[in-house]
């Protein structure tokens, strides 16, 4: 293939899809959170059945080396809506949960994935967990979502919670404003989705239904909980019905998308925002490490992506992709151009996972974790892991995807090579520009339900 055609091939490719963007395609993501890479019936969970979601897996393509950019909730999902590495504006921790705070929070220099689409027609709705700032500059609704329905923190109480202001017991808000929820919170958000999909026949929609099961606290229905009654671990037994009661409130997405004919104009991602915590009794099998951690059980996560009659069904694509890839993917399919302001890292992932584009989306992915503590980087099937406390760490994940075997002191040159590559980009980010919550005080449960006094505290 000439140097020309290598060139031109991209843009002939971008010159169809501008031409196809006349028959917008509707974009619904789906995040869960705390996730287990096996504990999906597609992954292979033998004690968890997900049928919904497994219907999806047929429906499309399940990517195997499907990554998110954090081990952690709030910077994973900063990247998702920005289609930019987080470091590169600062994102890397929690936010804590302030509303008097503007800084603690996704910057607001950034513009969202939403506000491109909502200036294109689409409709735009958010419901769920947010956790990407608490001020009132930072809420969807002021970040390009038109419809909203969910909570603004980190994490919440899913059944029979008092409404007060601490984070974990908020009142959940529809469109900026308070509202009461009798049902089960998973189940709530899956009748919201439904109906939101049913309303928007005639225009094309964008929906981030963005879960906050499987994480902590565990507190499924009792007649959920009744099904997972023979598993011998009580801790997996709850955290099985929470995974149970999410997928059939993805279910009841999806069936409003088919039910409604919108089935064939739909381009669905399902990705968790990072690995299973071990705190929750998930299952990241055959995967080493857990939330939190660079190692794949931290950042590599079960990922779909799914749209009837343009990609292949019941297909598998080894090659790695990224949560990042959602926002190229999402304008390149609505017809909008790529934003040239700044560095992006999002890579419009159709072409390649349909067969027409060959090699890599991305040659190499990155990671950073706690503002110069932890890196890591793949390049092709090598991946080094790097900690400021250690030597560095090698492993090729084609024969060792479990990370079991480290080839750095007999393959020095690949780990020099990988090095290297991982001190340039880390030289592309900045600093952190928030302090954050620790991921062990505020992501992992109730215990951090009240961020609020904790940090004033740690200000001074």
């Amino acid at each position: 293939m000439t140097s020309c055609f290598r060139v031109l091939l991209p843009c002939l490719l971008g010159l169809s899809w501008a031409a196809s963007a006349a028959v917008k395609p509707n974009i619904l993501v789906l995040v869960s959170d705390d996730h287990g890479y096996a504990d999906t019936g597609f992954n292979g969970c033998k004690d968890i059945p997900t049928p919904h979601l497994d219907r999806l897996a047929a429906s499309g393509v399940r990517c195997t080396s499907g990554y998110v950019t954090h081990p952690f909730c709030s910077p994973s999902r900063a990247a998702l809506m920005t289609g930019r590495c987080q470091q590169r504006f600062g994102h890397e921790f929690n936010p804590v949960y302030d509303p008097l705070d503007p800084k603690e929070g996704l910057p607001l220099t950034e513009t969202l994935l939403p506000e491109h689409l909502g200036n294109a027609g689409y409709v735009t709705g958010w419901i769920g967990k947010w956790h990407l700032g608490a001020s009132p500059a930072h809420a969807p609704g002021r970040r390009g979502f038109a419809e909203t329905f969910g909570f603004i923190g980190g994490g919440h109480q899913y059944d029979r919670w008092k409404p007060n202001q601490r984070q974990y017991t908020l009142p959940l808000e529809r469109n900026g404003g308070p509202v009461d929820v009798t049902r089960h919170l998973t189940t709530a958000f899956g009748d919201e989705a439904a109906a939101f999909v049913r309303r928007h026949t005639a225009h094309p929609w964008f929906l981030y239904l963005a879960f906050n099961a499987p994480h902590t606290p565990h507190q499924p229905t009792p007649e959920r909980l009744a099904r997972f009654a023979h598993l011998e671990n009580t801790n997996r037994a709850k955290y099985a019905a929470q995974v149970s009661l999410m997928d059939d409130a993805i279910g009841a997405a999806l069936d409003a998308v088919r039910q409604s004919g919108q089935e064939s104009r739909t381009l669905v991602f399902f990705f968790s925002d990072n690995g299973g915590p071990e705190v929750n009794a998930s299952d990241n099998t055959p995967l080493r490490g857990h939330k939190g951690q660079l190692y794949e059980g931290g950042v590599r996560v079960p990922f779909l992506v799914s749209w009837p009659g343009r990609l292949p069904a019941a297909s598998d694509y080894a090659p790695p992709v990224s949560s990042l890839d959602v926002f190229a993917t999402a304008l390149a399919c609505a017809g909008v151009p790529m934003p040239a302001d700044r560095t992006y890292d999002s890579v419009h992932v159709v072409p390649y996972l349909a067969g027409e584009l060959r090699g890599r989306p991305h040659p190499r992915l990155f990671w950073r974790v706690g503002g110069n503590q932890r890196w890591a980087v793949r390049d092709s099937d090598w991946k080094l892991v790097r900690s400021r406390d250690k030597p560095d760490e090698l492993y090729d994940l084609a024969a060792d995807s479990g990370e079991r075997h480290n080839l750095a002191s007999g393959q020095p040159a690949v780990a020099r090579r990988l090095g290297a590559a991982l001190d340039a980009w880390d030289k592309e980010l900045i600093a952190p520009v928030f302090r954050g919550s620790s991921v062990k005080n505020e992501d992992w449960g109730p215990g951090g339900i009240n961020q609020i006094h904790r940090s004033r505290r740690k200000r001074g």
